[in-house]
């Protein structure tokens, strides 16, 4: 979130609370794409995500009426709910099936036109297949460009704890996608 986002964003979440549709459009416009984009990288699903999403904000609108500003940081929670439901349904994912996970074709396919698309492929198997800390620690930083404080209070992790995460997750990253780097 931006700096010029956070101006206000206690009394929309009070408004919000109060039913006011102005301020409730405001939220899901600053928040929708945000949640989204973390719980399609959390999941690997855009159907999953979306539904992740809406229960985010279905929530978020719940507790909007009881929110008390300044004793949490609406974007922190609402990151928190969003990271939750990706967990409960990646456990769900864990308990129905007891086949491995799917590994993406690595060889070229018909389908594959543009390398671009191929090496983001790659990123995503690779980002998938990271420890789920190491994950969510390049995720909430790198892609949803939260501060280190914002994640690691996120992560209920030290500072000193995520910059871990992050040095042993781009470790392997860097390793995985090797030859994608050696090719581009």
């Amino acid at each position: 979130m931006r700096s010029g986002e956070t101006d206000g964003e206690d009394d929309l979440v009070l408004r919000a609370g109060r039913g006011e549709a102005g301020a409730i459009s405001t939220l899901v416009a600053r928040k929708l794409p945000r949640i989204l984009a973390l719980a399609r990288r959390m999941l690997g699903d855009a159907a999953e995500a979306e539904d992740v999403a809406q229960e985010t904000l279905l929530r978020a609108w719940k507790a909007a009426p009881n929110w008390r500003p300044g004793k949490a940081k609406f974007d922190t929670w609402l990151h928190r709910v969003a990271l939750n439901l990706c967990y409960d349904r990646l456990r769900k994912r864990r308990r129905l099936t007891q086949d491995p996970p799917d590994r993406p074709d690595e060889g070229p396919g018909p389908d594959r036109g543009l390398h671009a698309q191929d090496v983001g492929r790659r990123v995503e198997a690779a980002l998938a297949g990271l420890p789920e800390r190491q994950r969510e620690a390049i995720i909430l930083v790198h892609y949803q460009e939260l501060s280190a404080a914002e994640a690691s209070s996120l992560l209920g992790v030290s500072i000193e704890a995520l910059e871990s995460l992050l040095a042993r997750g781009r470790r392997s990253l860097r390793s995985a996608l090797a030859d994608v780097w050696r090719i581009a």
